[in-house]
């Protein structure tokens, strides 16, 4: 059958929309990538989502309006990828929309409740493409106590499980997550959580004093030299520390947390600073994996995904972080799949998962106390519901 997995991440740079293939064989899901495509969104749209995730800016009328806007841009999305893949949305069997995350708090803070956000109307998704739309995959480990994140490790080790190499994949969105996977281990072996900021504090600095949406091959950054004191006040951050499972977003790594760092060291140039954040992301990640995955277990090789995997100044400082503990360092492009692919392909897999009546999160990962299902399935009328079956 065939699925359309959507995702739209913390680096705001679109929608990500793969059309995938995918059957049942021998208990595991089987994948084929049809295509692949992002769809950016426009600079008003954009600017739309930064005020939403703005606590300073946002309001409820203009969350709910982004609701459904999101909702139309996703549908487009689809529609598009089908079209140019000559494949008729009636052929569609069902879609996998993560949404777009405005909030993320999965502990209890003061009297706020432990709680999470993705907007992206799943019934305007449903309707304008008359397809099931499987949405909302955090809510339901949030329910089971879990943190609602992260959710692809369940992909990633029906996908790259390995029975003689342990991997550590590595993605590198606005936000940078681990799942470890050692070699032939069992879904009761996996550790996975979010170890901290990826592109976003990087993709703020460069729109800040740059003016350039992002760091193209690490080349602004590669110009700076690192600042010691900057760095080391950032890996004091209590989240770099802090025992899995775990997962941050925006609300610590932010805009307004970027700006504070701009005031508080603006003795430095901006290639210093923007060099400096680079390291942090790389510092972070590493130390994350010497604190919590390498006391445990020996590790082979990296796999870096996501949009920090096409930062050579950040993938450079990693590889030097990693050369005394003998890991490589790779791509998903260097085994054969396609980086940016990764995650809209993984809620696909969710999605399907979902439908079938099978638990796909991982509770060593998220902290949930038992296995669930995730995800609200949304139909757009009955005759789409004999598609899935």
């Amino acid at each position: 059958m065939y699925a359309v997995g959507l995702m739209s991440g913390t680096s705001l740079d679109g929608v990500d929309a793969a059309l995938i293939k995918i059957e049942r064989h021998q208990q595991k899901p089987q994948v084929e990538m049809i295509d692949f495509i992002t769809i950016p969104f426009s600079p008003s749209l954009e600017e739309e989502i930064r005020e939403c995730l703005s606590l300073h800016e946002s309001n409820v009328q203009k969350i709910c309006s982004l609701n459904y806007k999101l909702g139309l841009f996703y549908a487009d999305a689809v529609k598009k990828i089908c079209k140019q893949n000559q494949l008729s949305l009636s052929n569609l069997s069902f879609i996998g929309s993560h949404g777009q995350t405005l909030f993320h708090q999965p502990q209890k803070n003061a009297n706020y409740a432990p709680s999470t956000m993705q907007i992206g109307e799943a019934a305007v998704i449903a309707y304008e493409t008359q397809t099931t739309v499987v949405s909302n995959f955090r809510a339901m480990d949030l329910a089971a106590g879990g943190q609602g994140a992260p959710l692809v490790p369940y992909v990633d080790w029906l996908l790259y499980q390995n029975k003689e190499t342990s991997r550590l994949l590595q993605n590198i969105g606005g936000i940078s997550n681990v799942t470890a996977l050692p070699a032939d281990g069992t879904i009761d072996h996996i550790r996975a959580f979010d170890t901290g900021p990826g592109n976003l504090i990087i993709d703020e600095i460069c729109r800040l004093l740059f003016h350039t949406s992002f760091d193209q091959s690490g080349a602004l950054a590669a110009k700076g030299t690192i600042d010691e004191v900057l760095l080391r006040h950032c890996m004091q951050i209590p989240y770099i520390s802090k025992k899995p499972p775990k997962s941050t977003g925006h609300e610590l790594f932010g805009k307004e947390f970027t700006i504070r760092l701009i005031q508080a060291y603006d003795h430095l140039s901006k290639y210093d600073l923007l060099a400096t954040l680079t390291a942090f992301t790389a510092h972070s990640i590493v130390e994350n994996y010497r604190l919590f995955l390498f006391s445990t277990h020996n590790y082979d090789e990296v796999i870096v995904s996501g949009g920090g995997s096409f930062n050579q100044t950040l993938l450079r400082m990693m590889e030097q972080l990693l050369h005394p503990y003998g890991i490589r360092t790779i791509t998903l492009e260097e085994i054969g799949h396609v980086s940016a692919a990764k995650e809209a392909i993984a809620f696909a897999i969710l999605a399907y998962e979902t439908l079938q009546h099978k638990p796909s999160n991982i509770p060593s990962a998220t902290g949930a106390k038992e296995s669930v299902m995730l995800g609200n399935i949304t139909f757009p009328n009955k005759s789409a519901m004999a598609n899935i079956t």
